[in-house]
């Protein structure tokens, strides 16, 4: 199942980026799609837009499914609690100060660099 619901992911994904890519920007210079406005309804450029605004939330709305999809089988067979699950915490105790160890050679390093 996870297979095949990657190979779909991929295929949305490169349909999105297409479709986004087809769209007029907001000046208008750069978009493909449109053009051909004589054989009306669904070529016209405000049709051709209407139709990639609803393609673009179709398909992105497909991504994020399959992205849902293939989270849930990823963590489907972990056997981890979410840390809200798990009880509570005992409280903190406060720990003695402990002094540092001595370096192996038994002197203490000094407290201040020497300059070279």
């Amino acid at each position: 199942m996870q297979p095949i619901l990657i190979v779909v992911e991929l295929l949305v994904a490169v349909a999105l980026v297409v479709t986004v890519l087809l769209q007029r920007s907001e000046g208008g210079a750069l978009g493909m799609g449109g053009g051909g406005s004589g054989l009306g309804g669904l070529f016209s450029p405000r049709g051709a837009a209407d139709t990639l605004t609803r393609t673009t939330a179709v398909l992105a709305v497909l991504f994020f499914l399959t992205c849902l999809a293939l989270n849930l089988l990823a963590l489907h067979g972990r056997t981890e609690k979410s840390i809200l699950d798990s009880p509570a915490a005992p409280p903190i105790t406060s720990v003695p100060a402990q002094k540092p160890a001595l370096p192996v050679g038994g002197t203490p390093a000094p407290a201040v660099p020497t300059p070279h």
